[in-house]
């Protein structure tokens, strides 16, 4: 093996090897010689696809492979190039699959990135969804349960007690008087 010295990427305290280190080392080394790389996409429509990358040695023996899926949309770069962005990533892993730029990990830090983003997407996402149910839901009215609570139970002084210890703070002096109503 060759003296290369990889340039990497920090992400999140980690180096990653970018893919265009490791077609660059392909392509330049000497044992690598009369190689191919070869891409097919094996699904491919407007949503998404799916990519097998294959290096192939000078007797048309497949040496390694690496596949990689993207979704449309599924990030900002996936907007416009995600059969771009899935070929590289499956180009990537079946370099990494035949040992070119893993000493770290077999993850590119493309890979890595999108990986993160994705996460990031997806996190931004369940907190719009958790904060649309908080605003679609209607507020919980502490009256109608104290009203209910207090119309429930066979000793209403004692209920009614029981409310003013838990939500004394929060009631008005009118929506206390309210509520004495229901205490006989």
């Amino acid at each position: 093996m060759s003296n290369y010295k990889f340039k990497t990427t920090n992400i999140r305290g980690k180096q990653y090897v970018e893919v265009n280190e490791r077609i660059k080392f392909f392509r330049q080394e000497e044992q690598y010689k009369n190689w191919s790389l070869i891409t097919e996409f094996t699904v491919l429509d407007d949503s998404q696809c799916v990519c097998k990358a294959a290096i192939v040695d000078e007797s048309n023996r497949i040496i390694s492979t690496g596949h990689a899926h993207e979704v449309q949309g599924s990030s900002n770069i996936n907007k416009t190039s995600y059969v771009e962005n899935c070929e590289t990533s499956a180009i990537g892993r079946a370099l990494a699959m035949l040992g070119i730029g893993i000493d770290t990990s077999i993850a590119s830090a493309n890979e890595v990135s999108d990986a993160i983003a994705k996460q990031d997407d997806s996190s931004v996402k369940k907190i719009k969804q958790v904060q649309e149910k908080l605003d679609t839901e209607p507020p919980v009215n502490i009256m109608d349960k104290a009203v209910s609570y207090i119309k429930s139970q066979t000793d209403k002084k004692k209920a009614f007690a029981s409310i003013m210890d838990k939500y004394e703070s929060s009631l008005t002096e009118k929506q206390i008087a309210g509520l004495k109503k229901f205490v006989r």
